[in-house]
């Protein structure tokens, strides 16, 4: 592995923004020249939540990046004429190899944050005497770490372990061998429990920030993805209990209005401002690509079969139109344009389309929503749906349909299911609920339904088995081949 050595450039106090953060990979530098003070440790976490935004000059990992592995690679989208990269369309149409520069990328993009908060858990103790401050700020870096790992196990595999900083860059230390699954998780485990005793909140200045509920609910998903139920079970309920104010918002169009940011159903997001970082590239792209302006040119996201994805969901259900978008007027008429197909809407600004580079809706990482179907989800594959299961999925259902949340309606509400249909009636949910949210392709894979799903879908008729996951990056390989052997079918 070609472990990332970066320079870290920073303008930060103790309760910087996240979102403010600018970073340069340019080259190697020593702890001794850079780790002098306490705000230094502060900007050092600051730049590791920068690493799931930021990325000069490329698409940053959860601005877009992810998505081509884990939405445009599975079943209900695909790339659009706009989308001109031979490798994106590859992905599209899941015939991409080892050589894909966005999983080069997003490999990349993953192991350089694990190696900014490397850097930051190695040198924290050094500078920062306030046992309180600097507890925190080492479990906030592997929070970080623990939720880059979990992206990296589950599109790789087993991957290399790396847990402190680069002290070389001699050829021989930038090798480094692939681990197995087991060890993988049992680090991300061990991360995330850390994590566990950060503050469940803080202060509005620093909204935003890794929470003891965002562990809890990490480490939720963790153990589903794992088949571990109970413990998913337990870690869902904790998330649901602890005393965090988590709950779905009333309306499914609030989660992506942006002046409803890090709300209550926000457990932890991605952060995004406006043209982040002078550069539309290093924040949010999902607008720009879903949305390219009132024509009849596809955008380069587009939804892949509309009989199979927009036209499923029920009159009523509110859903369909924040997701989607079929008609929307132009700002300044009175006029209301449709498109040929249904676009992207989830990340669109309407109230600036535009400058579609300045977007700047958050990208949710985990929602409360997911907490209850993934608690709905465990209790259910213990044996039959129980009551609280049902009341977990009706909550999201009713909340659909504009419904009071919590009050029960034989309209909408599921009852009288088996395991099974209960099963499909979650996996029919998850795909309503979360378009465009980087899950459908762990949800796929993790229902092991991944190949007959997107077989579905006639333009993508290449996938096979190999595609439950990714290959490691052909340019990773060439500086280790024996310690980083190729996934199957690849």
């Amino acid at each position: 592995m070609k472990k990332i050595i970066i320079t870290i450039i920073f303008s930060a106090g103790l309760f910087t923004s996240c979102a403010d953060l600018e970073v340069t990979p340019t080259s190697f530098v020593t702890e001794d020249k850079y780790f002098k003070t306490q705000d230094d440790a502060v900007a050092s976490v600051t730049a590791v939540y920068a690493s799931l935004s930021l990325d000069p000059g490329e698409q940053s990992l959860f601005g877009r990046n992810l998505y081509f592995l884990t939405d445009m690679a599975t079943d209900y989208a695909a790339a659009g004429v706009s989308a001109t990269n031979p490798q994106v369309r590859a992905l599209s149409s899941l015939t991409h190899d080892a050589t894909s520069d966005r999983v080069q990328v997003a490999w990349r993009q993953i192991y350089a944050g694990i190696n900014r908060a490397n850097v930051s858990i190695d040198n924290i103790p050094k500078v920062v005497g306030n046992e309180t401050v600097k507890t925190r700020l080492i479990n906030e870096a592997k929070f970080i770490r623990g939720l880059l790992y979990f992206q990296a196990v589950r599109l790789w595999g087993g991957v290399p372990i790396e847990l402190h900083e680069p002290t070389s860059i001699q050829l021989e230390s930038l090798k480094s061998r692939r681990e197995t699954v087991d060890a993988v998780y049992t680090q991300i485990i061990s991360d995330l429990n850390a994590a566990e005793a950060l503050p469940a909140t803080y202060p509005a200045s620093d909204l935003g920030r890794a929470t003891s509920g965002a562990a809890k609910a990490i480490l939720a998903k963790v153990y589903l993805t794992r088949k571990d139920y109970p413990n998913a079970i337990l870690k869902a309920r904790e998330v649901i209990n602890g005393g965090y104010g988590y709950a779905l918002f009333e309306s499914f169009q609030d989660i992506f209005t942006k002046t409803k940011k890090n709300g209550k159903e926000h457990i932890f997001s991605v952060q995004f401002e406006p043209n982040q970082a002078g550069n539309g590239s290093s924040g949010s792209t999902f607008q720009a690509t879903s949305f390219i302006g009132f024509t009849a040119t596809e955008p380069a996201d587009i939804i892949s079969d509309v009989a199979l994805f927009y036209d499923i969901y029920a009159p009523g259900d509110t859903r369909r139109d924040v997701s989607y978008a079929k008609t929307l007027p132009i700002p300044g008429t009175a006029n209301i344009y449709t498109f040929p197909k249904p676009i992207f809407k989830k990340y669109l600004d309407l109230t600036n389309v535009a400058t579609p580079g300045n977007v700047a809706i958050n990208f949710p990482i985990i929602r409360y929503a997911d907490i209850l179907l993934s608690l709905a989800e465990a209790i259910n594959e213990q044996g039959t749906p129980t009551p609280e299961a049902y009341e977990l999925i009706n909550q999201v259902r009713r909340r659909a349909f504009g419904k009071p949340i919590t009050t029960p309606d034989a309209a909408v509400d599921l009852s009288g299911l088996t395991q099974v249909t209960f099963r499909a009636a979650i996996q029919e949910e998850r795909k309503k609920e979360f378009v465009q949210e980087g899950q459908r392709w762990f949800d796929l894979v993790r229902w092991g339904t991944l190949v007959t799903e997107v077989k579905k879908v006639t333009a993508k008729n290449s996938v096979s088995e190999r595609n439950n996951l990714y290959p490691i990056p052909q340019s990773e390989r060439s500086i280790d081949p024996v310690g980083l052997p190729q996934n199957p079918g690849y």
